[in-house]
């Protein structure tokens, strides 16, 4: 078991009256980690570091904040191991999938360190004689940043990266199911050079966590929030986000569409498929949670994607001999299984499926129906449905009966055609012939509907975390009608 302070102002610290609170492996209940829980005052702490370290760091050149987060990238490279067997110890994550979120993440910071120089403005004909007007971007001051377990090291450094890169200051509150991971990337990332303060972490309780982020999110030093999460949690943030006109960038939950249409490579499908269901358990907001086929090509379909199910075994990640690991705890099992148990009863016929306690193998369900739970709810674990359309204008009206629209994909060898109907998906992305989990450093990152609103990557997340701007500058005398 290890244990973690809090990290303020470019110090390890313990949380007020010492409290922590206790982190379990999902596989063998042990306690891997005991976290620091910090009160509402070590959470104010934190943002009064911010804001004291923000005037200095948001007058830093572009260069210096560009060469502290290429240094942060190779910090967090070389940090990998330590943060992978971490991810094995608290979410139960597999090494491959521990080694790419080290390897996304370290390109976020490469991406990140690019746009310190893309910070840009304009001039603005003015009506005015002798004004000479400026449209300007200027960091927005502290940032608080909440990322999820399911992708810690990703979706953590993608909370952070471009606000510093913009020269705001940052607070992120870490998971309460991955603190060591998380605290692991931070410090990696304080380690490329950052000044005391522009980068603080706090972790919290479970019980805490709502006071706490409503203390956070209503300080005065606060100006940004973004969060990665559920949506349920996701509208409570942007209900308190609003209610103190503070700008929230909010990635929420998904239940990512695949329409497969009759002219579809099935081979390309069926692997674009196993791998957007089943990568991470499943446990991604862009996870292909539904797979709509057209016609007479569900059969076949089905027929290939049968076998490619029963092929994701999942096993022990710490053992390595498995494609699948381990879901996050017991309750998220839990809910899987009741998931699929309410489909079967409806009528839904089975592919794959069992496993023990939290680690479960692949499991799919055919002839899904609107009646059935799964039709609708986001499993975020190693299932995924079949939905039958007669046509492509069903098929995208099934796509877009959700509440969710994050991610999606279309598969089709018409690639016009299958163009056009990416064009009718009401979601914030939509891959032709691709995977609906697809992530890049540079791209814009984000959902409609319930799946949120904002972008996260390249020149879209500038416009998150700066305050535009308008200056004017007079050369010569003004004419004024009093």
């Amino acid at each position: 078991m290890q244990s973690l302070d809090l990290y303020i102002g470019g110090k390890h610290v313990p949380a007020e009256d010492g409290r922590t609170f206790l982190r379990e492996n999902p596989v063998t209940g042990e306690t891997v980690t005991r976290a620091a829980a910090a009160s509402i005052n070590d959470a104010q702490k934190a943002v009064d570091a911010a804001a004291q370290a923000f005037p200095a760091w948001s007058e830093t050149s572009p260069g210096a904040r560009r060469k502290a987060l290429l240094d942060a990238a190779e910090s967090l490279r070389a940090s990998a191991d330590d943060i992978v067997q971490a991810m094995k110890d608290e979410i139960g994550a597999t090494e491959g999938w521990g080694r790419f979120n080290v390897m996304l993440a370290a390109d976020m910071l490469v991406e990140a360190a690019s746009l310190t120089t893309q910070i840009k403005g304009e001039i603005i004909p003015s009506n005015r004689p002798g004004t000479t007007a400026f449209a300007i971007r200027q960091p927005a001051g502290v940032v608080l940043a909440m990322a999820p377990w399911n992708a810690p090291v990703i979706l953590g450094v993608r909370s952070i990266a471009t606000p510093l890169a913009c020269g705001n200051t940052v607070v992120m509150k870490t998971s309460e199911l991955c603190p060591r991971t998380h605290a692991l990337v931070v410090e990696a990332v304080a380690k490329g050079g950052f000044p005391d303060g522009v980068l603080n972490t706090i972790s919290n309780h479970p019980d805490d966590a709502p006071k706490l982020v409503e203390a956070l999110i209503e300080a005065p030093a606060v100006r940004r929030v973004n969060f990665t999460g559920s949506t349920r949690v996701g509208k409570v943030i942007g209900e308190i986000a609003g209610r103190n006109l503070k700008p929230a960038l909010l990635e929420l939950g998904g239940k990512a569409p695949m329409i497969v249409l009759e002219d579809a490579d099935i081979e390309a499908a069926v692997a674009a498929a196993g791998f957007g269901a089943y990568m991470n358990q499943g446990q991604i907001c862009m996870s292909t949670e539904r797979i709509i086929t057209v016609g007479e090509v569900g059969d076949a379909f089905v027929e290939a994607y049968a076998q490619k199910v029963a092929s994701l075994t999942a096993g022990d990640p710490r053992k390595g001999a498995a494609p699948l690991g381990s879901l996050v705890n017991p309750a998220a099992a839990d809910r899987v299984r009741e998931l699929v148990s309410d489909a079967v009863s409806k009528g839904a016929r089975l592919i794959g499926g069992g496993g023990d306690e939290t680690i479960m193998n692949a499991a799919a369900l055919d002839h899904v129906t609107p009646d059935m739970r799964l039709y609708r709810e986001e499993s975020f674990g190693p299932v995924s449905v079949v939905i039958r359309a007669g046509s492509i204008d069903e098929a995208v009206r099934i796509a877009n009966d959700s509440e969710f629209g994050l991610s999606s994909a279309v598969f089709g060898r018409d690639v016009m055609r299958a163009m056009s109907v990416a064009r009718r998906i009401e979601a914030g992305i939509c891959h032709v012939n691709g995977p609906t989990v697809h992530d890049e450093a540079q791209m814009p990152f984000g959902g409609v509907k319930a799946s949120g609103y904002g972008r996260f990557g390249g020149n879209w997340g500038i416009a998150e975390f700066t305050e535009l701007r308008w200056i004017t500058l007079q050369d010569g005398a003004l004419h004024y009608p009093i």
